[in-house]
């Protein structure tokens, strides 16, 4: 398997299924951005029938055609009908779409791994279909230790970035910078709410080269003061 992270913003998507595995899909679609997503089943769960009246999901009320697959770039085979599944699968390889298929991995062209996010980090567990199980195990554990603390290291990281990128420095110099700050305990103390120790370390590292209080200001982390 290649690891990889797709963008599906204006990219059709094709679930077919109404139930519970269904539903999980077009949630994780819908979580990772995707803006495209057509649900072709007869029925479907309350979950989905508000999601397609809302107007996220466009459901099609009928059984599945191959014509279905027509122009979907990826397509979720998510039925509890094995002929109905197998249909699906001719269907999309004939229209040279990807195709997952549910609790198949042999016959998937692709796997959904557990997927843990914080903030724009985004962590993905797959076990190649061995064991989902074990994949939602590691993402429990990689939970606890990768928390809400990230997500703000990172939001600082991405606003320091075109400052640095601009700076008259080598590249190894600009790494060194990044290397700096990351090498010192300011995830601790973004965890113990230590806000403006944090902030202080930031200014320390940066200040001879911008000001850095204008920067953390606009993040919505702000204000950047020590947690009582």
């Amino acid at each position: 398997m290649y690891p990889l992270n797709l963008n599906l913003q204006g990219h059709p998507v094709l679930v077919v299924g109404g139930g519970r595995v269904a539903e999980r899909k077009v949630q994780g679609l819908l979580e990772a951005g995707a803006d495209e997503v057509r649900v072709v089943s007869p029925e479907l769960t309350p979950a989905l029938q508000e999601l397609a009246q809302a107007g996220r999901v466009r459901w099609q009320a009928r059984p599945f055609c191959a014509e279905d697959t027509a122009d979907a770039v990826l397509v979720f085979a998510a039925t509890d009908d094995p002929e109905a599944q197998q249909a699906v699968v001719q269907a999309a390889r004939n229209a040279g779409a990807l195709i997952n298929v549910a609790d198949a991995p042999e016959a998937c062209d692709f796997q959904v791994p557990a997927v843990l996010r914080q903030g724009e980090i985004l962590l993905s567990i797959a076990t190649s279909g061995a064991s989902p199980a074990l994949a939602a195990a590691l993402k429990r554990q990689l939970a606890r230790e990768i928390g809400p603390e990230y997500a703000v290291l990172t939001r600082i990281l991405a606003a320091l970035r075109p400052l640095v990128v601009a700076l008259p420095l080598s590249g190894a110099e600009k790494k060194m910078l990044f290397q700096k700050l990351l090498e010192s305990d300011i995830v601790p103390w973004l965890r113990d709410g230590r806000k403006g120790r944090a902030a202080a370390h930031v200014a320390a590292v940066f200040a001879p080269f911008f000001p850095v209080g204008p920067v953390l200001d606009q993040l919505p982390d702000a204000p950047w003061i020590d947690a009582p």
